[in-house]
């Protein structure tokens, strides 16, 4: 357990915004299986100053999803700190996370996201400005730096600590790198060595294994799982029975098709199915990763329209399953 300002985090378990996926029904998933806390998926600050109601959307937390971590981008002072105050004052978020380290080039071009990392005193006074205009606890999400002759998070990490930062989530790439090459976790040791707010690391952690390593190496806080625990909610599952020392079984092929099922409904409940299923053809083939004959499998899930659809495409692929395993046991 751990503290981000007066927030208990039971366990390093973090779950990592990401665009598209950490809505309310991914969320709400993650935190079944156990996680400690989940980041919501960033949210521009001027489309939350502007009322756009998408974005405003975003901005819903459901009761079960506690403590969680509202994502704002920015760049500018003034609608930055219009939308902290927004999220402080109508949104039931935990924290609020300031995202210094998104690399995609729409979200540079708007001198957002990983570009901050180019101008520190800019950053620091941004990152002041929300902190001093809200109650709820601000934390950041960021990179090594710009490039690997730029890196400059040991020194902005101890500079935004100062600015009261509650705590700061440190992706081991640079802006440069994207998500090339490997995360440098040396970095997140260090950075845990040079602050006293907690440190939480980030970078191709895809196994509890790995997950545990990357704890007792760097003497960080928490770990965050992005990619690794999209349709692999099992992960944290994993996870959060050795924190809690308990005993948990791999999931058989058949929990794993229920819970494609699962995500599905809880999406065309926040959505619509038309949307829904849209986003479940993205989705659906990452709860089948690994699994027997999946690539046949997967492009069908790559078509579906309806509920309907997935329900037949997973009924027909357990069934499949079983007969071959009862051919294979005998």
């Amino acid at each position: 357990m751990f503290k981000i300002g007066d927030i208990e985090i039971k366990n390093p378990i973090v779950i990592a915004p990401m665009a598209g996926i950490s809505n309310n029904a991914f969320r709400e998933i993650c935190y079944k299986f156990g996680a400690g806390l989940v980041y919501a998926e960033m949210v521009s600050d001027k489309a939350i100053v502007y009322e756009n109601e998408k974005s405003l959307e975003m901005t819903y937390t459901s009761q079960v999803e506690h403590p969680i971590a509202m994502q704002l981008f920015g760049g500018d002072v003034d609608t930055m700190v219009q939308a902290a105050k927004y999220l402080d004052t109508h949104s039931d978020c935990d924290i609020i996370d300031i995202n210094l380290g998104c690399p995609v080039t729409k979200i540079v071009k708007g001198k957002a996201g990983s570009y901050l990392l180019k101008d520190m005193d800019s950053t620091v006074n941004l990152v002041k400005a929300v902190v001093d205009s809200v109650k709820k606890p601000v934390t950041v999400k960021m990179r090594l730096g710009w490039s690997e002759d730029s890196i400059n998070c040991i020194e902005l990490g101890k500079r935004l600590e100062a600015v009261g930062v509650k705590a700061i989530a440190l992706h081991g790439r640079t802006r440069s790198q994207l998500y090339q090459g490997k995360a440098n976790w040396d970095m997140v040791k260090k950075l845990k060595e040079n602050v006293s707010i907690p440190v939480i690391g980030n970078g191709d952690v895809k196994s509890a294994q790995e997950a545990i390593m990357r704890l007792k190496e760097t003497g960080c806080d928490g770990i965050m799982i992005g990619r690794g625990a999209i349709g692999n909610p099992f992960l944290i599952k994993e996870l959060s029975s050795i924190f809690e020392k308990d005993s948990v079984e791999m999931p058989r092929d058949k929990e794993r098709l229920a819970m494609c099922m699962d995500h599905a409904k809880r999406l065309t409940t926040l959505k619509g199915e038309r949307i829904a299923m849209k986003q479940m053809r993205g989705l659906a083939p990452w709860y089948i990763q690994g699994l027997p004959y999946s690539t046949k499998v997967k492009n069908l899930l790559t078509k579906i329209n309806s509920l309907d659809d997935l329900k037949l495409i997973l009924d027909e692929y357990e069934l499949f399953l079983n007969e071959k395993y009862e051919k294979y046991n005998k």
